[in-house]
């Protein structure tokens, strides 16, 4: 957060005002030693007593039972399904920060060429795509289903989240879609070695007439291809069967051996109160999750020529409908690396797919043993 230096030791110097027995030390981390330093200092004797961290790594400390307890009376400044997101056990042991949701970037000219709606669901991006491809000559998406945990997300939005589940007849129709785009060479071939940036390279050459991604993007491609972006316009991003969307986080906790837990919790609540949630938001591409500055009409109204704006209203009103969360495993890098194999294997026709994802299934479930 160093980038928001005067607003961060804003906040500080205001709630210091308020609190003049407390003195806040502010540590910025970089991100890539956030998680090795966090789990030294919380199990130490001298723990920081508020810390920012992704949920993930928050509901590893909590099942390590290195983590505070905080009374759900104390958060209901905050947007319910973000809140029910956080739960452990049913009780909530972080306080949200901030969200990013992600929405469909596409191409109009490439549409209005194919002469189809931007497919909502991953059902109409299969039926659209042959008539993108002939109509317009681009594909309809490069899908980075063997990047991180892409695809987990994808089977999530069909109610395929465990290892049991991976093997279902569910599953093995949610593979089957992107096995028919990719065999009847409907998305490149790049496909299953692609990441998310190459993507957005694809889409601002041209190539590709839309791709799921943050608002953030929307300012590469205006920098780097102002001609795709006098074409580009948003819509809220692709679901499946449940209807519910992806979401990023990112939350405080305060260790259990923390010395001032109820100064932590006070400025964490500060920090997420209506006034600095909306400041924050201004500042960046990033949600808030105080519900009382979600019903701003920062995030409620837009004008038509800001596409930014219309993207941040997209994502804000997409955070209502969350539920189910992919519930993150302590093995997780294992469980992604088996299920992108199993993807790739699939894609490359190296087996049928009810074979390759009865192999993946057991291996997912040894690793939960």
């Amino acid at each position: 957060m160093s980038d928001f230096a005067p607003y961060i030791n804003g906040v500080i110097d205001e709630f210091e005002a308020q609190n003049p027995n407390v003195k806040i030390k502010w540590v910025d981390v970089p991100f890539s030693e956030g998680e090795k330093r966090t789990l030294a200092s919380v199990l130490s004797d001298n723990p920081p007593d508020l810390v920012n961290l992704n949920p993930d790594f928050s509901a590893t400390l909590a099942h390590k039972g290195a983590l505070f307890e905080i009374s759900q009376d104390k958060l209901e400044q905050f947007n319910p399904s973000i809140l029910g997101s956080l739960k452990y056990n049913e009780k909530i042991y972080s306080i949200p920060w901030y969200a990013t949701s992600a929405v469909t970037i596409y191409n109009k000219e490439l549409f209005n060429k194919a002469g189809v709606n931007v497919p909502k669901t991953y059902s109409q991006l299969v039926d659209f795509a042959p008539i993108v491809k002939r109509n317009s000559g681009a594909f309809i998406i490069l899908p980075n289903i063997t990047e991180n945990d892409t695809m987990l997300k994808i089977l999530n939005k069909y109610g395929v989240a465990t290892s049991t589940l991976l093997s279902s007849e569910k599953s093995v129709e949610v593979f089957g879609m992107f096995k028919y785009l990719y065999s009847n060479n409907l998305i490149p071939k790049e496909t299953v070695t692609m990441t998310l940036q190459e993507s957005l390279e694809k889409y601002m050459s041209g190539n590709i007439a839309l791709i799921g991604a943050g608002a953030n993007f929307l300012n590469m491609i205006r920098e780097n291809a102002p001609s795709t972006y006098a074409k580009t316009d948003v819509a809220p991003q692709i679901v499946g069967d449940l209807g519910q969307n992806d979401f990023s986080l990112m939350n405080f906790v305060i260790p259990l051996r923390a010395k001032h837990k109820e100064e932590a919790l006070a400025f964490a609540l500060f920090l997420t109160n209506e006034k600095n949630q909306l400041e924050l938001a201004k500042l960046t591409n990033v949600l808030a999750v105080n519900k009382n500055t979600l019903n701003d009409e920062f995030y409620t109204k837009y004008d038509k020529n800001d596409l930014m704006a219309k993207a941040r209203v997209i994502s804000a009103k997409q955070l209502d409908k969350i539920q189910p969360v992919y519930r993150t495993q302590k093995s997780q890098k294992d469980i992604n690396n088996i299920l992108n194999s199993a993807t790739q294997e699939i894609l490359l026709d190296k087996g049928s797919i009810q074979e390759i994802l009865d192999k993946a299934s057991k291996d997912w479930k040894d690793i939960e043993e």
